[in-house]
This record gives C-alpha cells, structure tokens and sequence, in this order.
C-alpha cells in the first residue's frame, strides 16, 4: 500500500513541475503575448521530453545517471521556476517531497 501511494505521489509531483512551469511562465514580466507562450510552451516542453524519455511508458527510456539527470532537470527546474515566481514556500516543499519521493522509489525499487 505505502508503494502505491509513493507511485501516486509521484504522478501527483509530475503534474506539479507542469503546473510550476506554467505557473511561472505567466508570472514573467512580459508582454502578455509572451507570458502565454512561455506558460504554455514550458511546461509543453517538459512533458514532451518527460514523455519522450522518462516516463515509464517512454518510447526512449533513460537509465541510470541520465535518468536522475532528467529528473533535476525537470524537477529541478520547476522547483526553481516556483521559486523565481515568489512561491519560496512551495519551491522548497517540492524539493522535500521529490527527494522522499526519490528516494523511496529507490529503495522500493520502483524506478
């Protein structure tokens, strides 16, 4: 059972970094015309890469260093996307719940 939540858990923080992402992209100082491209078109990005090579389903799976390098990028990055955007708090909570996240997958064998 404590699998299947951390599984859960883990969909539920994929989600996240898309939203961070989008988040973040409309709270630029832009150009509305620009927010909208960036807050679409970054978390577009990342799950077409997400897709592509780190999700379990991947037509190209990553393994190994590359897979953990996917995931600080794609973690990584929106953590540091709700930071930039104000969201200090909720930065630093997803960055605790993705390193537990991680690190239960290991040790459950679940990557």
């Amino acid at each position: 059972k404590k699998m299947g939540i951390n599984l859960l858990l883990r969909f539920v923080l994929e989600i996240g970094a898309l939203i961070s992402l989008g988040y973040w992209g409309f709270h630029l100082d832009l150009a509305l015309g620009l927010k909208i491209v960036v807050g679409i078109g970054a978390p577009l990005l990342a799950a077409v890469i997400w897709a592509t090579f780190g999700s379990p389903a991947a037509p190209f799976p990553v393994k190994g260093w590359r897979k953990l390098f996917l995931e600080v990028m794609i973690f990584g990055g929106s953590a540091l996307a709700l930071f930039a955007a104000g969201q200090r708090v909720l930065a630093i909570l997803f960055v605790l719940l993705t390193v537990l996240n991680r690190v239960l997958m290991q040790i459950w064998h679940q990557i």
